[in-house]
């Protein structure tokens, strides 16, 4: 069984050339399922536990988040990202404490957002999230947990490009030793941010069909590609056009396209 030590090794290792996937599972399950498949990494997703908890994104607890991370640290032998959102606090100390309690799950990674929270998506000033994400590397100076920094302001409609590497640049200067910026779909753009970080390894998220690839993501230079709570809507979309099949129709049709239980019984029954 690796150690700590050796997942957190490992994760840096990931982040030092090449490009890899790291896929959010959002329960124990799905977690070991992917470790199944050969990934060699995985990352929580935020909005995939809280609508498994019947939760809006944005809404679960610290603490609760803090037992889901430490779920799937302990059900896996490949290094845990946690989404740790925007730290469950907006003054830089408190960011701090809570990462050093994440950083206590086991996590190899953690991610720290810059925006405060679901619902109206205000961004951190400026100084303040920099600040921040100063607080969190010095609190994680001795667990060599990778430090992602997250700048949201263009996915949530605030800032345009150079704000948001203006603040990724101010990031990795803080600490941050991945950058992260969701929402950004053209090659250009995403090829903009991986220079302006340079040699610092940056995460590219793909939610969905049609757009970039893992070839595309590896040829503009992104480390890691993350996908988000895509999988865990997979997964309800499923559910949601069986369930209303059975109560509109009466019928069965869409349980075709569901997972074979003795796949699955074989998987979860391996020790």
């Amino acid at each position: 069984m690796p150690t700590i030590e050796d997942k957190r090794r490992k994760f840096r290792q990931l982040h030092d050339s090449g490009c890899f996937a790291i896929p959010n599972p959002w329960d124990i399950g799905t977690a070991k399922y992917l470790e199944h498949l050969g990934f060699k990494a995985i990352a929580t997703t935020s909005a995939g536990f809280a609508f498994s908890r019947g939760l809006a994104d944005g809404c679960v607890k610290r603490d609760d988040m803090l037992a889901h991370i430490r779920e799937l640290v302990e059900a896996t032998d490949i290094p845990v990202n946690a989404d740790f959102e925007n730290g469950y606090a907006d003054d830089p100390n408190w960011v701090a404490e809570n990462a050093r309690l994440c950083a206590e799950t086991g996590v190899a990674g953690l991610s720290i957002e810059d925006a405060a929270d679901r619902k109206e998506s205000p961004i951190y000033d400026f100084d303040l999230a920099v600040e921040r994400i100063h607080a969190v590397r010095e609190a994680l100076h001795d667990s060599d947990v990778v430090l992602v920094g997250r700048a949201e302001g263009f996915l949530v409609g605030r800032e345009n490009l150079d704000q948001v590497i203006k603040r990724l640049v101010a990031y990795s200067e803080a600490g941050a030793d991945c950058l992260y910026a969701p929402g950004f779909k053209e090659h250009d753009h995403i090829k903009a941010i991986i220079e302006a970080v340079a040699p610092k390894p940056v995460n590219v998220l793909i939610g969905g069909p049609g757009g970039l690839t893992m070839r595309d993501a590896a040829e503009l230079g992104a480390r890691r590609v993350s996908v988000g709570g895509a999988f865990a809507r997979a997964a309800w979309g499923g559910f949601i056009r069986s369930a209303k099949e059975l109560i509109e129709t009466g019928t069965f049709d869409e349980l075709k396209h569901g997972a074979s239980y003795d796949e699955l019984q074989r998987l979860f029954a391996q020790p």
